[in-house]
Order: C-alpha cells, then structure tokens, then sequence
C-alpha cells in the first residue's frame, strides 16, 4: 500500500510529494512507451532506435555508452535491428577501426510511426484535463526537458 502523501493529488490546487510527481511520471512514461507498437520493437531496441532517429549515427562503443548497457549485449541488439532492416552498420570514416550504427530508411520510418503513437498517446491524456492544467503541463514537461539536458 503506498503512503498516502505518495497518491497524485486529486485537487489541481494541491501540491503533489516529490513521490507522487514520480509515481506520475513513471505511470506516463509507462502509458506512453506502451502506446507504440510499431515494429514490435523490445524497449531496448525502442531506445537504441529512437537515440539514432534523433541524434543520427553513433559508434557502436559510444552508443553502448549512452544506452549503459556492455559492447557486447549492443552489439547483440545491434545485429537484430540490423537483421530486421532498422539500422546498417558502416566504417568510421575518421577512424578506420571504429563502427559506425545508424538508422536505416525503414528504421527511420519506423521511428517516425513509433513517435507519432506515443505522441497521440500523450495528447489523449492531456486532452483530458482541464484548460488550466493542460497550460501546466505544457509548461512543466518542456522546462523538466530543458533542466535534465543541463544535468547531461
């Protein structure tokens, strides 16, 4: 049973626990990541993708670094998307010896689709609330964005 300053407040004037905010955003989370199923992608190979359709392609060493998992077990990932025509690997042009992973056209398409679920998802739930904590929301979630890229 959760403590009860852990429960999200019910009134929009109450301030929620540091708990409860986390119990919210793990529910979210949680609603949002389940919402795409394009491609029947595992969370990680969900992660490992999206990281490429944003940032473009990455070393395989790195790229294991920013999803904190070994070389080996990205590399294992790695070999099924590419398998599956999500990503192709390629030479470092600046390093002969490196690896280089990016996402391939249907990776890219896949991405964008897997993207467009879990924002119709996100709008479901806010189209649910008040006008007033939809402004809240729509304040709040870019500025935790813009904090967590200045903790990085």
């Amino acid at each position: 049973m959760e403590p009860a300053d852990a429960q999200a407040p019910s009134d929009a004037g109450t301030q929620a626990s540091p708990e409860a905010l986390m119990i919210a955003v793990e529910q979210l989370v949680l609603y949002v990541r389940r919402s795409a199923t394009t491609g029947g992608l595992s969370t990680a190979a969900s992660s490992v993708l999206g990281f490429l359709g944003r940032e473009g392609a990455y070393r395989l060493t790195d790229l294991a670094r920013t999803q904190r998992v070994s070389q080996p077990n990205m590399t294992q990932l790695v070999t099924r998307l590419e398998r599956a025509g999500l990503v192709r690997r390629t030479a470092d042009s600046r390093d002969g010896r490196g690896v280089l992973v990016e996402a391939t056209d249907a990776g890219m398409e896949v991405f964008r689709q897997r993207r467009t679920e879990r924002t119709q998802a996100l709008q479901q739930v806010v189209d649910r609330l008040t006008g007033p904590e939809q402004e809240a929301v729509r304040t709040a979630l870019p500025a935790l964005a813009r904090a967590i890229h200045d903790l990085d």
